[in-house]
């Protein structure tokens, strides 16, 4: 199960072309016993994610949570440690005691929010990774604006954006789905 915001939701993209259709495409390919479910919704915050998780964990019982929420947050300026690593942590927490792996996907803020806060902002999913040994799913904006796989509005990635995430996560991923469909 995705629990995401705009870049799990598709946004600006056919949702055939979403990275979670694409990475479903690969695992019915792959004979995999698996399926996606997308519960990414455009403009989510850690917030939303939080409050959707414990309906979402009930209804689906997902083997794997894959947590991409916290770029809403961060581009509001909210409080890395008082809101979004607080929340994210709760996510994670909520995820283990249901007895779910969780995988964690770290988001980059567009360079105009400075280096101080953009960098501790990095820097909690890769804190948040190494407290609770998840793996931890990183992208660079940097390189997707340089290789041309974001939308116009520098923010959201294009349909070759999608495939180049959903090759990292796969990447990521394809260890421990071989571990959950034994």
């Amino acid at each position: 199960m995705i629990l995401g915001d705009s870049l799990s939701a598709g946004y600006g993209v056919k949702n055939d072309e979403s990275w979670p259709s694409l990475l479903q495409s690969r695992i019915s390919n792959k004979n995999l016993k698996l399926s996606v479910i997308n519960a990414g919704i455009s403009g989510d915050t850690t917030s939303g994610g939080l409050y959707r998780l414990p309906i979402l964990l009930d209804k689906h019982k997902p083997k794997l949570v894959i947590l991409e929420l916290g770029g809403n947050d961060g581009l509001r300026g909210m409080s890395i440690n008082k809101v979004i690593k607080k929340n994210l942590e709760a996510m994670i927490n909520m995820s283990h005691e249901y007895g779910a792996i969780v995988v964690l996907i770290g988001v980059q803020l567009p360079p105009n929010y400075g280096k101080i806060y953009s960098s501790n902002f990095e820097k909690m999913f890769v804190d948040l990774a190494l407290k609770y040994d998840l793996v931890l799913v990183k992208g660079s904006i940097v390189e997707m604006i340089s290789s041309n796989q974001m939308q116009s509005d520098g923010i959201h990635p294009n349909q070759a954006g999608h495939i180049a995430i959903e090759m990292e996560i796969w990447r990521k991923l394809k260890p421990i789905l071989e571990t959950v469909t034994d």
